[in-house]
C-alpha cells in the first residue's frame, strides 16, 4: 500500500475533486490487513497538508486538499 493508492482511492480530480471516504471506506477498498501502516500514511498526509481530516456520519473521514 502506497500513499498514492490512497489518495487515488478518495478523490478522482476529474469527476469528484472534492469527495470525502470515510477510514471505514478506505479499509474496506484498499484491502487493509495492517491497519497501523494505514493510519500512519494518513496521519503523514494530513501532516504535510495533501488531506484534511474531517467528519462525516459520525466517523473519521478524509478529503484531499492538495493536488
Amino acid at each position: 500500500m502506497k500513499k498514492i493508492d490512497i489518495l487515488n482511492y478518495i478523490t478522482n480530480f476529474r469527476k469528484a475533486p472534492n469527495d470525502i471516504k470515510t477510514h471505514s471506506q478506505i479499509v474496506s477498498q484498499l484491502n487493509v490487513s495492517d491497519e497501523t501502516l494505514l493510519n500512519q500514511l494518513l496521519l503523514e498526509l494530513v501532516q504535510s497538508k495533501v488531506i484534511r481530516q474531517t467528519e462525516a456520519d459520525g466517523e473519521k473521514a478524509y478529503q484531499v486538499i492538495s493536488r
